[in-house]
């Protein structure tokens, strides 16, 4: 046979005569400079895989921290750029095919998740506050995660002065996923992004140096409640497809609205079946309300905070909290405003079980990480109730809420690292008696992050709840605010046992020493003093570029 008959044979058979002009394949638009942030991240954390298995093993550990700062104030300046060029306000649109929304709470949302993670990035670079092993400085994290807990292996590894400096790659593409979050304008870009971002926090969570069964414990309850929340997520986007033929928010949002104009035959049947559309949202949120951490969705998060290394504690209690707001508010102002009705009494009812739930419980604990924890549950509903204000005011409000909260977050779990026994960190409540006297700043800091908390005036704490709070009124959920000053009180009761505990209470003979950190973490936790009292002292000038910042493109 002829090579021309083989050739008129295969194209026949493809469907396609040879006669006919052959369509050209057009190449997607994607505009790399608006999406600079995460293709810088993201090509530093793939250069950080690079090194752990080309660079010697005594040079990874400056290499990546090294890389990790520089990725991540080169991400910051970029959004910085992008927002002095306008595309927070007059040039906001919908990059990438779609996929991406560059408007101002992304850049805001963006800024925020990595100036949090740079600060956070030095608690985990911290060498100085473990006494040296074998001659070699020591970090808060496994020698060798592979080995077992207390096999010869693993004494090893410590004897050997092995890292695992893989934790830097493993934090920027972490960081990666929580950039495209807020930002993602379609249901599979948001699911794609949650997964980055939350695999490399479950390896995260696992590889504590002291306490490494907890660790991996809190890991493994971690990955399973965050797989059922990625499995919640799927198939509500399954439904919400179903529903409106699209992915895409503006797709959907026009067939909520019914404004939609075409409709393809082959879902007819299903569009506009409100029955998909109320499953699919439900579930959806359900999926986002488990990252956020609010009630009942919370289970994960009190194990977690006390099991993982402290420093990826503080990274993922204020990382992982903008992003999945920054989503959760995206999905309610763009996708679903003509479902308000509906959704709004369920968040209502989240949000009051969200901020009594987290203050009351958060009594009983006697461990500082999990009180932190259940601290930031009920912080949790307080934004909560600004998301449900469903006016720019919300919107401006919650940003701004969740740029203050996360340094305070960030701060208060690295001074968590400093205070310390011979079995590591001394996180057991009763061991921080007398800390005032035996360590008046360290305790002072402390007290300045715990007041914040509780919303005391002159913090970032009372700014933030302030307007929040202030949204809500105006948007017609005085009820809420009612609640949430109630759980206000009931938190400042706890926070200020704590500041009680530390300052009036006779120091313990055999009680915990303070470490003195290297000027890393003195520097995470000056930065985070400082935030807290900028912002409550002239929080004005943050609120309104929160306020510019607070319009969705749709």
């Amino acid at each position: 046979m002829s090579a021309t008959a083989v050739h008129s044979l295969w194209t026949t058979a493809g469907g396609v005569t040879s006669a006919a002009p052959v369509e050209k394949f057009k190449a997607p638009v994607i505009e790399y400079t608006q999406l600079a942030p995460v293709l810088i991240v993201i090509g530093v954390a793939v250069v950080g895989v690079l090194v752990e298995a080309f660079v010697p093993r005594r040079a990874r550990y400056y290499t990546q921290v090294f890389l990790t700062v520089v990725a991540l104030a080169a991400a910051f300046a970029a959004v910085v750029g992008l927002a002095a060029g306008g595309y927070g306000t007059t040039k906001a649109h919908i990059a990438a095919m779609g996929a991406i929304a560059i408007d101002g709470p992304t850049l805001f949302l963006q800024g925020t998740i990595l100036l949090t993670s740079l600060v956070a990035v030095f608690t985990f670079a911290e060498r100085r506050l473990d006494p040296a092993a074998h001659g070699n400085h020591v970090d808060s994290f496994a020698a060798q995660a592979a080995s077992v807990p207390g096999s010869e292996s693993e004494k090893e590894a410590v004897k050997a002065g092995f890292t695992t400096t893989e934790v830097f790659p493993l934090v920027l593409f972490s960081v990666a996923g929580m950039l495209v979050f807020p930002a993602a304008n379609d249901l599979l870009t948001l699911f794609v992004a949650l997964e980055v971002f939350s695999l490399p926090l479950y390896l995260l969570c696992a590889v504590a140096r002291r306490k490494r069964l907890m660790s991996q414990e809190a890991a493994v309850k971690y990955f399973l409640l965050g797989a059922f929340s990625s499995a919640f997520l799927l198939f509500g986007i399954a439904l919400l497809y179903g529903y409106a033929g699209s992915v895409s928010y503006a797709a959907i949002a026009n067939v909520v609205d019914g404004s939609v104009t075409q409709i393809d035959p082959a879902l007819a049947d299903t569009m506009g079946n409100d029955a998909l559309l109320l499953i699919g949202g439900a579930m959806i949120l359900t999926g986002l309300l488990f990252k956020v951490g609010a009630v009942p969705f919370h289970m994960w998060t009190p194990d977690v905070y006390q099991g993982a290394p402290t420093p990826v504690t503080g990274f993922m209690a204020a990382a992982t909290k903008v992003a999945a707001f920054g989503a959760l508010l995206r999905l309610l102002y763009v996708v679903l405003p003509g479902l308000a009705w509906d959704w709004r009494p369920v968040m209502w009812a989240v949000a009051i079980i969200t901020m009594l739930g987290g203050a009351i419980v958060a009594i009983t604990q006697t461990d500082i990480k999990r009180l932190l924890a259940y601290s930031s549950i009920a912080h949790a509903g307080f934004i909560l109730a600004g998301v449900i204000a469903t006016t720019p005011d919300g919107i401006s409000s919650v940003l701004f809420y969740l740029g203050a909260y996360s340094f305070v977050t960030v701060g208060a779990f690295a001074v968590v690292t400093l205070v310390r026994d011979a079995g590591g960190e001394a996180t057991h409540l009763s061991k921080w008696a007398g800390l005032g006297r035996r360590s008046p700043l360290v305790a002072a800091v402390f007290a300045v992050f715990l007041l914040a908390f509780a919303g005391i005036p002159l913090t970032s704490g009372f700014s933030g709840k302030f307007a929040v709070f202030k949204a809500a009124a105006d948007g017609g959920a005085g009820g809420l605010v009612v609640v949430g000053v109630i759980s206000s009180a009931i938190a400042a009761f706890f926070y200020i046992r704590v500041i009680v505990l530390m300052f009036f209470s006779e120091p313990k003979a055999d009680g915990p020493t303070v470490a003195v950190p290297s000027p890393l973490t003195m520097t995470t936790i000056a930065v985070g003093v400082a935030v807290t009292l900028v912002l409550g002292l002239a929080p004005q000038y943050f609120l309104d570029l929160a306020s510019q910042a607070g319009v969705f493109v749709r």
